[in-house]
């Protein structure tokens, strides 16, 4: 169990849009799910060996998609996406977690936010400095789809499960 609340809201923010891509594609939609939930499951207690020790636990349990998954959410750990689970961890991971600060510095959070205004954001390297941009513009380009439809689903998302993942509306 994530005691980083904030982590904690990222992890469930991730695997609500991966169970909503799942549906979306016709996937696995558990696998989808878990995927998304356990991405940085180890990454509190152990960040200098994240995410070696899930993807570790995950394979000896026999979850080798999901596990594989994990391992590649990030590129330049230079593990090479092998499907569209693969692909669209990583097209999430970093996007959510944007769009989530994006939210916070808007009077009513989560309700009005547009793509529009994500990608604005976007460009401002000193918005949410941490987040590797990079990663946000190979994500979409990994998994096929135009950069603002990305940003709606996942906004659309988010909006439709605000009140669990504590987000201001």
């Amino acid at each position: 169990m994530l005691s980083n609340k904030s982590l904690y809201i990222h992890s469930m923010s991730v695997g609500l849009i991966m169970e909503a891509y799942a549906k979306k594609l016709k996937e696995d939609i558990e696998e989808y799910y878990i995927a998304g939930i356990l991405h940085d499951a180890d990454y509190e207690k152990f960040p200098d060996k994240h995410p070696n020790i899930i993807v570790d636990k995950l394979y000896k349990m026999n979850e080798n998609k999901i596990a594989h998954a994990i391992s590649c959410h990030y590129s330049k750990w230079n593990i090479k996406c092998k499907n569209n689970l693969d692909k669209y961890l990583l097209a999430c991971d970093e996007l959510t977690g944007f769009i989530v600060a994006c939210s916070k510095v808007r009077p009513d959070g989560i309700t009005s936010l547009k793509s529009k205004s994500v990608l604005k954001n976007l460009r401002k390297k000193s918005f949410a400095a941490s987040v590797d941009r990079d990663e946000i513009y190979l994500g979409h380009t990994l998994i096929g789809v135009e950069l603002s439809d990305h940003i709606d689903f996942i906004i659309e998302i988010l909006k439709e499960n605000s009140k669990i993942l504590e987000l201001k509306t």
